[in-house]
């Protein structure tokens, strides 16, 4: 793997079964047991019906580009090899956005509710981010 200069996420026990999954290149949300309905970021109890009982479920990775930036301000230095880059907001199909990068596709090629898929970014033998790609 080459060396990576940004930010390395580093997962607290609340966030562990996310980035574990994302390890195994498997996209997992946490899921109300009583309602359905999913949740991110992580969370105690669930959005609609309050209740305390959360399962980790694996995503179907398939979701649509909500919104998008292009960061073409230099804000922290280990990003300078980046720029310009998209901060994407991904709709996925079970409802939830999930704030990400599109990569695969020059930015220039970005539009809103174009289809995606998640693929991951192998950081390390530990750490793996999930960004999005265009289906096509």
């Amino acid at each position: 793997m080459a060396e990576y200069k940004r930010p390395i996420p580093v997962p607290d026990e609340a966030s562990r079964p996310f980035f574990e999954g994302a390890n195994r290149h498997e996209l997992m949300l946490q899921r109300c047991t009583i309602c359905g309905a999913y949740l991110y970021p992580v969370k105690l109890r669930c959005d609609l019906c309050l209740n305390t009982s959360i399962e980790w479920v694996e995503a179907s990775g398939k979701g649509r580009l909500y919104s998008f930036g292009l960061m073409h301000q230099l804000y922290d230095p280990r990003f300078a090899d980046e720029i310009p880059y998209n901060v994407a907001l991904v709709e996925l199909e079970e409802g939830i956005r999930i704030v990400s990068n599109v990569v695969g596709c020059p930015s220039s090629e970005l539009r809103i509710d174009m289809p995606l898929q998640v693929t991951f970014e192998d950081i390390n033998d530990e750490v793996a981010i999930p960004k999005f790609k265009p289906v096509t």
